[in-house]
């Protein structure tokens, strides 16, 4: 019996000791998929972005900081990726964790991401709600200082990013006096129905970030304002003006679907509705989620097309922004309603800025050209990115062919000309060539 009681106290210490030995083990299994764990955090900023109605170069900036801060924070995870901040401006060398052995970097990429972006918006409520489930899967599963250093790392990598973010001239431009609005033709005036004031007309006082200057790939001048019968601008005038008058249910249905606007009105009598929908950035940072899906990508490849292609949009607008208040072109509904036919409205809400160049085109040829560099310009996909907004979808052939349709589509809609679409896809491309030249 004694001896009983001996082999049982044995058994019972030896227990003991193996659970103290492995008490910082966790036995829970970590249910999320790294491959699209980016995509689910893109997509809450993206949900956020839009609450908050942030205008389109705005979102640009939130996009570019954060998927920024994740590349950085997960590129650690796959020796020798090269940092990319380290070839833009303004950047403070990226730190390394403390003991990279005891580092999850998946996890450190969603703490630095969720940083950044609640620092850059409004409803931080909402993000963190997200940021805070996908965080208890990882310390459910992980070892309590591995989950401790992964994010003491993410939290270094997100202040490094802001410092940055701090520096750009954002809250420069936040006190600098309203667009002064001059009576002369040919020049930009407030659009009907709402007459909003200017968006942001000091945009081009922000930092690029890989381009040397705000000018660096600056377009030719806009065709002269004229309304002689014979001119360029004219004959351009016309061209959207009979687009929109005679248009086709596909060129009515491609219109809508790139419209993009953040903020959309609509009278009926004396009531006025608004809705909001996602920003061109934005329907770029759904397509990434979708190719990168579609094309099987490795957590590294996803979290470069994110940050390359969110860093040229950021510089696109810039640039865009630029040529926009210098040139300060009219929209067509301006010159139309005063001088051809008071009763013609463009199928679109008219964005409340300059008409050239087309941003959208800018942008979306930029993200395009990254895209194709990563993924190959033959790619085929189905875009479901508007299926939550205006419940469509669009089956392109290629990333180049969707870029295309985006810029015609400003002209289907009643709100560009045709020299600017041609002009901003030209900016685009060469934003976007110059940003694969540096970042091979």
């Amino acid at each position: 019996m004694l001896k009983a009681i001996k082999n049982l106290f044995f058994v019972f210490a030896f227990a003991m000791l193996f659970l103290a030995c492995n008490s910082n083990k966790k036995q829970n299994k970590l249910n999320i998929d790294n491959n699209t764990l980016q995509s689910l955090c893109q997509h809450r900023l993206t949900d956020v972005i839009v609450y908050d109605i942030f205008n389109p170069p705005v979102a640009s900036r939130i996009y570019a900081y954060s998927n920024l801060a994740y590349y950085e924070a997960l590129r650690g995870k796959v020796k020798g990726t090269p940092s990319i901040t380290a070839k833009l401006k303004g950047f403070a060398p990226m730190p390394l964790p403390s003991d990279a052995k005891k580092c999850n970097y998946n996890l450190a990429a969603v703490k630095a991401f969720f940083n950044v972006a609640k620092a850059l918006t409004f409803s931080k409520d909402t993000l963190k709600q997200t940021e805070e489930k996908i965080l208890a899967q990882f310390k459910d599963a992980l070892q309590d200082d591995i989950y401790q250093n992964s994010i003491a790392f993410g939290d270094t990598i997100a202040a490094t990013i802001l410092i940055r973010s701090k520096a750009d001239n954002y809250k420069l431009t936040r006190g600098m006096p309203k667009y002064t609005v001059y009576t002369k033709a040919g020049i930009w005036q407030p659009t009907p129905p709402d007459y909003f004031d200017a968006v942001e007309p000091n945009w081009p006082k922000i930092q690029c970030l890989l381009l040397d200057s705000a000018t660096q790939f600056a377009p030719p001048p806009p065709p002269p304002y004229s309304l002689a019968s014979t001119s360029v601008y004219y004959k351009e005038l016309m061209e959207t003006y009979n687009f929109v008058k005679n248009s086709t249910p596909t060129q009515d249905t491609i219109a809508r679907y790139w419209d993009d606007n953040a903020f959309v009105t609509q009278h009926d009598g004396h009531l006025t509705y608004a809705s909001k929908k996602t920003t061109p950035p934005g329907h770029w940072m759904g397509i990434i989620a979708i190719l990168s899906k579609q094309q099987k990508a490795s957590e590294i490849t996803t979290a470069k097309a994110y940050a390359l292609a969110a860093a040229a949009m950021f510089d696109g607008f810039i640039t865009c922004w630029t040529e926009k208040y210098k040139s300060k072109t009219v929209r067509p509904i301006t010159v139309i309603q005063e001088n051809i036919d008071r009763n013609w409205n463009p199928i679109l809400q008219t964005p409340p800025f300059p008409e050239y160049i087309s941003g959208h085109s800018v942008i979306s040829s930029a993200a395009a050209s990254i895209l194709s560099h990563i993924w190959g310009n033959n790619v085929a996909f189905t875009d479901t990115t508007e299926v939550q907004y205006l419940g469509l979808k669009r089956h392109f052939e290629s990333l180049d062919k969707a870029a295309k349709e985006v810029s015609i589509s400003r002209i289907y809609g009643g709100i560009h000309y045709h020299a600017a679409v041609t002009q901003g896809s030209k900016q685009g491309q060469q934003i976007g060539l110059f940003y694969t030249q540096v970042f091979k």
